[in-house]
Parts: structure tokens; sequence; C-alpha cells
């Protein structure tokens, strides 16, 4: 039990009130009065509200298990009138366009990769957040795109012959970006301006100029000796660097230093699924952050080799245009924040004794922080527009997209802001939105500005709501499935339907495989093609690279000749992809599905836990690292769920997989001075317990959410080892 600070119906823990009281309110247009009672008037309203959806949410799911149970021979389109019947599956409303106004370019007017982010680790955060620009040779260089056959090795000292083969593709991705009338960047050998247009030289004695003159739209440095040329494609920018003297310039004529691509054109600063905050000292760190991140002065030190390097948000950038007048262009890219969705409480508040509603507390402190930018009180503008960008996951449905659309409507009433000033962000993730997404958006259509799917939150709730029909497939042979490719195609479609295009952001889900750029660049053009503006990449680097895509293709003008007819897709949606063979599975490939799950789960949950580690690179079974969040424990924890339902496992070896898969996961962290380990003693590791919990009683989570049993035992394990405030931050 923690002190509170007695506020009316509230109670405070010390840390957050002294944070908001010291470091938000003042200079905020409200004072401390008016603040806390509108806050306990919101809670008094919407606590009722939310309870009662969540109620829902359960009454529901036990309509599906007692169908599952009683109608094992599916007969579809009973089925799916009893969806109808239960207020699963809703009519779709008539046609209407989305209202929302005053939404920043990088949103509504471009396309671009987009990173999600710890909003609780600094560095990421930062990182992240300067990932707008980023450098097309270091991205090539460090990564696979480049092989590394015939002396083009990455490892040691700067590698000539690699540096070479950068260049190379670097010159490949000019021709696609910057069109020249006659000739190749590859075998250039000069660039300037000559009469206000590009002059190119090549080797043999000819030159050049650009296709479409256009696209060169400025210079750093001056007009008469550029340091660099400023172009744009597809309204996103491409900066050439010069400079004969740096090693990237060796051995090449025209003295191109890099390439700079503008990639990360929008940040998700993420307080949910990849962030550990369990209390309210972790609360307060994640608001901590973010308001250092609003006001511009968030910094964190790195240590590089014998020196300390501080990392800051970046300045804009400085051009001039070919008349020689200054400008500039944002050297950030634009941040959503994402708040926790509806069913989680956090005891960092007490409303009349009871743990408050984390979603309404996050909307309530993130808004306000947010405040301080539209009020100029930052370094820079995060929204131009006057605009806060909140994104809202895991909601069901278009009743809970309508709560959440009150809330915020709500919180602008408490903060003094314009109705609508704060944008939604809905997350395609649950089945019940999936299947009324159209009414999803319709609920929040003067506000919404972004809808995205993902896979993995997804099929995890998919699982989940039909648990007890069958045995679902195995996780790779899901993914074929009819239903996945009709969600992803209608998502994009009710986007375009319902006005998003030109207004918000229609978005596709993560790449996971961080040290696979090669494969990224091959698979994820898929989601430009599909018609989306945005999608999750999982670094700046990747962030690099997935914006050639972009430039690939224009996303706004392929809009146009995309097929919006749906018919049909929402029946493959309800089609549950149970397995059609599971009987001819051997026990090999059984067992090989489950200690592929068995492993990924510990390599989360043990460092969630003990390390307070909501999203990292965890190694596979087979050391590929993968970028693992709880939306990847979800679907992994439901899917042995329903196979120990079905028999297709038993307990016996679901425990024998864990202890061994202990062992493994033991070894692979060997390497980090701060894990602890499971084993040999696994009986008296909370992160084992957690993780077998995860299993065993993942059948009973509220819709297979791993929240509830992670906090739980974070919690538990803080409690018990006694961490010291500032190690949880």
């Amino acid at each position: 039990m923690q002190d509170y600070i007695a506020l009316g119906q509230l109670q405070v823990a010390p840390s957050l009130h002294h944070f908001i009281n010291k470091q938000v309110l003042p200079n905020s247009g409200l004072s401390e009065t008016e603040f806390w009672s509108g806050l306990a008037l919101l809670y008094a309203e919407l606590m009722p509200v939310n309870r009662a959806l969540l109620d829902k949410r359960d009454a529901l799911q036990q309509l599906l298990d007692n169908y599952c149970t009683t109608h094992k021979s599916q007969d579809f389109e009973h089925y799916k009138q009893f969806l109808a019947d239960i207020g699963y599956l809703l009519p779709a409303p008539d046609d209407f366009a989305i209202g929302t106004q005053n939404v920043d370019v990088e949103i509504a007017q471009m396309a671009g990769p987009q990173l999600v982010v710890p909003i609780n680790n600094a560095r990421f955060a930062l990182n992240a957040a300067n990932a707008r620009w980023g450098s097309l040779y270091d991205a090539a260089y460090g990564t696979d795109v480049i092989d590394e056959l015939a002396g083009k090795t990455k490892s040691g000292p700067f590698n000539p012959t690699r540096g070479k083969a950068v260049v190379e593709y670097a010159r490949q991705w000019l021709d696609r970006i910057l069109p020249l009338t006659t000739g190749s960047h590859k075998d250039a050998i000069h660039y300037s301006l000559a009469n206000g247009a590009l002059l190119v030289n090549f080797s043999n004695g000819t030159t050049a100029s650009l296709e479409d003159a256009k696209q060169l739209i400025g210079v750093s440095g001056s007009v008469n000796a550029p340091q660099s040329l400023l172009f744009k494609h597809h309204n996103l920018h491409v900066e050439m660097v010069f400079d004969g003297d740096h090693k990237n310039a060796s051995g090449d004529p025209a003295g191109i230093k890099d390439i700079i691509i503008e990639a990360a054109l929008t940040t998700i600063m993420d307080c949910e699924d990849s962030v550990a905050a369990v209390d309210a000292e972790d609360k307060t760190a994640v608001y901590q952050n973010w308001l250092g991140l609003i006001l511009g002065n968030l910094s964190t030190d790195l240590s590089q080799g014998t020196r300390t390097v501080t990392r800051r948000l970046n300045d804009d950038r400085q051009y001039q245009t070919l008349a020689g007048e200054s400008f500039s262009l944002n050297g950030r890219s634009l941040m959503f924040i994402r708040n926790v969705g509806h069913l989680m409480t956090s005891d960092a508040m007490l409303f009349e004794g009871q743990e408050v509603p984390e979603g309404i507390m996050d909307a309530a402190v993130t808004a306000l922080i947010a405040k301080h930018d539209l009020l100029g009180h930052g370094k820079y503008r995060n929204s131009k527009t006057g605009s806060i960008y909140i994104v809202k996951p895991k909601m069901h449905g278009p009743e809970e997209v309508a709560f959440a659309n009150t809330l915020f409507s709500r919180v602008e009433t408490l903060l003094k802001l314009p109705q609508n000033t704060i944008k939604m962000g809905i997350m395609d993730e649950e089945r019940r939105t999936s299947i009324n997404l159209k009414a999803c958006i319709h609920a929040a259509k003067d506000r919404a500005v972004f809808i995205n799917t993902g896979f993995l939150d997804r099929t995890g709730d998919e699982i989940h709501s039909s648990m007890l029909l069958g045995a679902f497939a195995p996780k790779a042979e899901i993914k074929t499935k009819p239903w996945l490719a009709a969600y992803e195609k209608l998502n994009v479609i009710n986007g375009i339907v319902t006005g998003m295009s030109g207004k918000a952001q229609i978005g596709k889900g993560m790449w996971p495989i961080p040290d696979q750029m090669a494969n990224m660049m091959t698979n994820k053009l898929g989601h430009v093609q599909s018609g989306a503006n945005t999608a999750w990449v999982p670094s700046p680097t990747a962030a690099t690279l997935h914006a050639l895509h972009y430039h690939q293709l224009d996303v706004f003008k392929l809009r146009d000749t995309l097929e919006l007819n749906g018919a049909g897709m929402l029946d493959d949606i309800l089609t549950i992809p149970l397995a059609t063979n599971i009987e001819q599975l051997s026990q090999q490939a059984i067992e090989q599905e489950l200690t592929n799950n068995v492993q990924g789960i510990l390599g989360y949950v043990v460092r969630w836990v003990n390390q307070g580690i909501g999203c990292s690179k965890v190694p596979d079974i087979n050391n590929v690292g993968l970028m693992e969040d709880r939306a990847t424990l979800r679907i992994s924890s439901q899917h042995i769920a329903n196979w120990l339902e079905h028999g297709i496992v038993s307990a016996a070896q679901v425990d024998e997989a864990l202890e061994k898969m202990a062992v493994l996961v033991d070894q692979q962290n060997a390497h980090d001075a701060g894990y602890i380990k499971m084993t040999p003693n696994t009986a008296e590791s909370i992160a084992f317990k957690a993780a077998r919990d995860l299993i065993f009683e993942g059948k009973t989570q509220p819709n297979g959410y791993t929240e509830p049993l992670l906090h739980a035992s974070r919690r538990l394990f803080k409690q018990n080892n006694l961490i010291p405030v500032e190690q949880t931050k």
C-alpha cells in the first residue's frame, strides 16, 4: 500500500501529483483546482460507462463460448445471423466521409514509414523522433541490403569495396527517384547549378538535367557553392550532400558524401504494448518523457567508446530556394501518443477508493501535456495545425470507439480546448472492430485520423473469440487462410470509402525482423501496393529503407486504381481459421510448434517481469532476433491455450517445453549483466510462473489479453526485490 494525497473523491500518488502540479499545470491555462476537480467529475461520469463496456465484452464472449460449445459443425449463415442477433455484427452505416479538420500534412497528404517506440525509453524515443531523416549510405552499408560477397564485408573498419557497392545501390535509387533527361546517376561525375537548374556531367563528356526540373527545390550553403541539393519526389524530400574529402566520397568523382532520405514521417510514442508501466512511479516516468518531447528538452547521455554523447531532438533543417530565399523543413517526426486501452486500471490514482481506468487517466494527462505544444511552450512545434494526436488501441466495436470519442470530448472541455482538437487513431486489431470497421470510423468521424491493421493482436483475439470451437491451425498456416487477406483489404477499402485519403493515415503493421532488411525490401512493398500510406518499421534504419518504397509507388495515385468492392470479404473475415488437417500433423510438427511458441513467450516475459522491458529484440528458437511486444505474446499464449483445450498438446508436454525452453532462454541472455535467470529453480521464478500462467489461464483471461497477469507479476517482482524508483524509469 502506498500513501496518497487526498483531493476530495480523488487520491493521487505523491510522485504523480507533484509532477502534474509542478511541471505540467503551470502555464497550462488551468489551475490545480480546475484540473483535479474536473478530473474527478470525468471519472464520476465515465468510470461506470467504461465498466459497462468491459462487462459487455465478457457477456458477448460467454455467448460465443456457448455457441462454440453447442455448434461444433458450423453452419456459416446460422453463425452469421447469431452474431447479428447478439449485437456482435452490426449494420454498416450509410456512406459518409470523415469530417476531420486541421490535420498535419505528414498524416493527411504524405506517405511514409511510421515508428512505434516505448516512450519510457528516452533513447528509443529520441532516436525515433529524429528518424524523420536518415542516411541512405549508412542504412545500406550497415544492413544486408548489400550482400557481403566478393569482399563486401561490413565488419571492422570502413571497407572501400563495400562503400563502392553502397554508392552503386544509392545511385540506382537516384535513377528511380530523380530521373534524368538522359543517362544515369551511376555515371555522373559532377553536379552543379546552371541557370537555376541542375546540370549533371557524365564521364563520357555529355551532360543532362532533371527530367522534371521542378524536383530541385533548394540548396544548403549557398546557391553559388551548394553543400547539398534538396529534391522532392512523391511529396518526400531527398538531399544529396557533397564533401569530396569525406571517406564516403572517396573514389567518387561527384564528391557525394551521402544521400539523406526523408523517412519516418510520424512516430507513435507508446504508453501501451511496448511499455512495462505497472504503478505510479512507472506512469510518472512515462508522462515525464512525453513532457520532455513536447517541450523539446528531453535528453539522454550515451557512451560511445571513450566519450559521452548527449542525444537530443534534432533542430529543423535549413535551406535556401534557388532564388536565395531561406526556408526550413521539420527535423523531427510528427508524434502521436498511444494511450492505454479500456481494460486496465491504475493505482496511480484512486477515485472513491477504486483504481481508475488507465485509459481515462492517460487521455487527460497526455492531452494536458500536449496542450503545451498548442500554446507554443516547446522549443519545437509538434503539430503545426493545432492538433493533438492520440492512438487508441484495443477497442471492440463502434460502442467503444464512441466511448473514446466522448472521453476525448470531455477531456477537451476539461482542458479548455476547442472540440475535436484531439484526433483519434483507431487500431483495427480486434475482431469486433474489423467486422464493424465502417461503423467504428463513423463513431469518431470528426476526429478520426488513422486506422491500421495488426496481425498479431488481431489473431490473438481471433483465437480467443472462438477458443471452444475447435483447434486452430498452426500459426504459419493461420496467415494463409482467407480471413487475413480479406481483413487487410477491407481495412483499406473502408478507409478510402469513408474519405480518409487526403485527411488521415491508412496504415499497416510491423516488419518484425530488424536484421533482415533485404527481405523487408522485397516484402514490405506490398503494404504500399495495398494502398496504405504508412506502415510500421522496427528501427530508424528500417524507416530509411522502407521510405524508398514510397518513392517506388505514389500511394495517392495508386488508390485511384484500387478495386473498392468489398463483396464477400466480410464472410471471409468471419471464416474462422481452424485446422483442417490437425490429425495429419506429425508429433514432431506439433512439438516444434509448441516449443517455438513457448520459447517466444519465455524470452519476452522474463525481460518484462524481471527487467521492466516492454519491447526488445528477442532471439527466437533459431536465434533470429524478432521485435517482440505484448501483441506477439498474446497470439503465442492463446495458441497454446487453444491446443491445450482441444487435446492437441497435453499439460505435461507444455510443462516439459517450458522447462526445456527456460534453459535455452537463460543461455540466450547470458551476455546481459542485468538478466535474472529462471533456472534451475523455475518454481521460484516469478517470470517463469507468469509465462506458465499466460498459457494455462489463457482461456479465462479477458479477450486473451496478457496485461493483467504481466502487471501483477511485475508488481510482485518489484515488491519482492525492493527495486528503487530510479531503476524503474
